[in-house]
């Protein structure tokens, strides 16, 4: 066995049909296997490995240089996708191999952060990922959306096929990327898909020559439905002018369907909206996304409650070792823990239950109660303060 990092026409036959029998529907269809030449350019930067027997590749993973907000900060962040094994070969431990270099690499080229969608989320766990939120979807009927019609909003929305507004919603992403915990943005080779597919109308919100607001859809048929991905807006009035734009399709569609982040609350936007709101979680077919840590750099600078406790990191490849957290200043700090400090609480924390509480999705208690860690009372009122709550919305699908 052997693993090796493939050049980019290699992935026509090696990666691209691994991929495609482990998430696609199988056999292929002589013309969808053609069609892999299409997807070259959107895999131009990726990192992708295979695992090689006897010159045959049995399994194969890549990496997205991509980009992602952690508490207020932009790092580097490995997305993985394309986790495929050979049938003939699962099980003999290919998949743990390829991750361990391909994040070794990853890291080593600068990558503070990574992110992926499980195909099993306890086996990811075990390599350090902590679950994060999944996107909820709103279904509901427009014309509960009717009282927006009449109401007066400052700006004005802009429609348009995602072809030509592309350079806009990318410009708009960049900023919710800034602006937003957990969001995610793929690198320019790989977004310009979006583009370059021209299927899906893009709306956006503009107040004072700003864009506030945006989202990307599509309708399936008449007296179907208007089916949006993710509603991204800055406030309740950039979401109330999108809103009011899909009021106007009543005669159209009978069901709006649109994706929100796990902190949205739509039954709330209006009175007597009806709606059904769900998340659901599946395995496999419909994970919920997960990330961790990479490096402790990204730990670095984040703003943090007042709060100080000695971490002792065990269990994982790359993060080791015991660490003084030190919020007091308002922005955490990192410092060599190994020297005994009287008086300040200690945790063991694996880098799942360390990545947990740096993304904000678990109290300190229940890092403890899921055996990511052990977290004695004092050290769990430290971690809170120096971790407060805050939901993660991922919302770059890979």
């Amino acid at each position: 066995m052997r693993i090796r990092r493939l050049a980019a026409e290699e992935r026509l036959a090696t990666s691209f049909p691994l991929q495609a029998y482990a998430f696609e529907a199988s056999p292929l269809p002589a013309a969808r296997a053609e069609e892999f030449r299409d997807y070259l350019p959107y895999n131009a930067g990726n990192r992708t490995l295979v695992v090689e027997e006897d010159d045959t590749s049995v399994a194969a993973a890549s990496a997205v240089p991509m980009r992602q907000n952690l508490r207020g900060r932009v790092l580097p962040m490995a997305g993985v996708a394309g986790v495929a094994t050979h049938p003939l070969a699962r099980r003999r431990g290919h998949v743990r191999a390829l991750l361990h270099q391909l994040l070794d690499e990853m890291r080593d080229e600068g990558h503070q952060l990574s992110a992926l969608h499980p195909f099993r989320a306890s086996f990811y766990e075990r390599f350090g990922y902590a679950g994060l939120p999944r996107p909820r979807t709103a279904t509901f009927s427009p014309a509960d959306l009717g009282p927006l019609l009449a109401a007066e909003l400052p700006g004005e929305v802009v429609w348009e096929r995602i072809g030509a507004g592309y350079p806009t919603w990318r410009a708009f992403t960049e900023r919710c990327l800034h602006e937003r915990h957990g969001f995610a943005v793929f690198p320019d080779f790989r977004a310009v898909g979006l583009r370059d597919r021209d299927d899906r109308w893009l709306l956006t919100a503009v107040v004072d020559g700003s864009t506030v607001g945006a989202v990307t859809y599509r309708i399936d048929d008449h007296g179907g439905h208007l089916i949006a991905d993710d509603l991204l807006a800055t406030d309740p009035y950039a979401r109330a002018l999108l809103l009011q734009f899909f009021a106007r399709h009543v005669d159209q569609v009978e069901r709006i369907r649109v994706q929100l982040p796990a902190d949205e609350l739509p039954e709330l936007w209006l009175t007597d909206l009806a709606m059904h709101v769900e998340t659901r979680v599946s395995r496999p077919g419909s994970p919920a996304p997960m990330a961790r840590l990479l490096a402790l750099d990204a730990l670095d600078g984040l703003p943090a409650g007042a709060g100080r406790v000695r971490v002792e990191l065990v269990g994982d490849r790359w993060l080791a070792g015991t660490h003084l957290l030190d919020g007091t200043t308002g922005r955490l700090e990192l410092v060599d823990g190994s020297a005994t400090r009287s008086g300040v609480p200690t945790a063991t924390l694996t880098a799942a239950g360390l990545s947990a509480l740096a993304y904000g999705v678990l109290d300190p208690a229940e890092v403890d109660i899921r055996d990511l860690g052990d977290v004695p009372a004092d050290a769990a009122a430290a971690l809170r303060r120096i971790f407060p709550r805050e939901l993660p919305y991922l919302f770059a699908d890979f």
